[in-house]
C-alpha cells in the first residue's frame, strides 16, 4: 500500500490506522504548501487534488477519508479497528463523518485557510475567530454526548479514534485550544499509543 499525505494534514489520521495495522506501506509525501496537490504527478493520482489518497497496493486508488479508514478497518480484521457488531460500526462511521465532515472543514479549515471563506483580506481574522468558536461548539457537542471510555466507542478503540485524534491534535498543537475533558483524556490516551508515536515521528511533528 501507498499513503499520499502531507505533514500534519488529516492524512495523519489514515497514517495512524497503517501503523496500527502493522503491514507493510509507503509513504509518498504531497506538499500541500507548495501546491503539490495541483501538479499533474498528484492530480493523475487524485483529481481531488487533496490528501489522502490511498494507493491499496493493486494499482487502485482509494480517497475520502472514511473510505479510506473504513476500507482499511473491514479488509484488516485482525487488528480490530473496525467493530464486528452492526449499531457499532454505524456509530463509527457516524463519527467519522461528522469530524471529516463538519469539524475539519468548518472548524478547521476556516481557521487555517480564512482566504477560503471570503474574498476581503481584511475579514479573514473573523473567519479564523468564527472557525475556532464553532469547533469549541463540536467539541462540547461530542463531550456531551461522550458514550465510550477511554476511547470514542464503547466497543473499544477503532479507526474513528484516529479521525477525532487528528481534529484534537490541531486544536492543540496548531489553534491554542483547550479541549473538555473527555477529549483531553482521550488525546493524552492516543499520544500514548506506540502507533500514534511512530507517525507522527515519521511525519516530522511533536508530540
Amino acid at each position: 500500500m501507498k499513503l499520499y499525505y502531507s505533514p500534519g494534514a488529516c492524512s495523519l489520521g489514515i497514517h495512524v490506522i497503517l501503523e496500527e495495522i502493522g503491514k507493510p506501506y509507503e509513504l509518498s509525501l504531497v506538499a500541500l504548501k507548495d501546491g503539490a496537490q495541483h501538479k499533474p504527478d498528484f492530480v493523475a493520482v487524485n483529481p481531488k487534488s487533496k490528501v489522502p489518497a490511498l494507493d491499496r497496493g493493486d494499482g487502485r486508488v482509494l480517497t475520502e477519508f472514511p473510505v479510506i479508514a473504513w476500507w482499511l478497518g473491514k479488509s484488516n480484521p485482525e487488528a480490530g479497528l473496525m467493530p464486528t457488531d452492526f449499531e457499532a460500526e454505524t456509530r463509527c462511521l457516524e463519527m467519522l463523518d461528522y469530524v471529516c465532515g463538519t469539524v475539519h472543514p468548518q472548524g478547521f479549515t476556516r481557521q487555517f485557510r480564512p482566504a477560503n471563506f471570503t474574498a476581503r483580506e481584511e475579514d479573514q481574522p473573523k473567519v479564523v475567530e468564527q472557525g475556532k468558536a464553532m469547533a469549541g461548539k463540536y467539541f462540547e457537542t461530542l463531550e456531551k454526548n461522550w458514550s465510550g471510555g477511554t476511547y470514542v466507542l464503547a466497543s473499544g478503540y477503532s479507526v474513528a479514534d484516529a479521525a477525532l485524534f487528528f481534529v484534537e491534535y490541531w486544536a492543540t498543537r496548531r489553534s491554542g485550544m483547550t479541549l473538555p475533558s473527555h477529549l483531553a483524556k482521550h488525546l493524552d490516551a492516543m499520544l500514548a499509543r506506540p502507533a500514534v508515536q511512530r507517525a507522527l515521528q515519521q511525519e516530522g511533528l511533536p508530540a
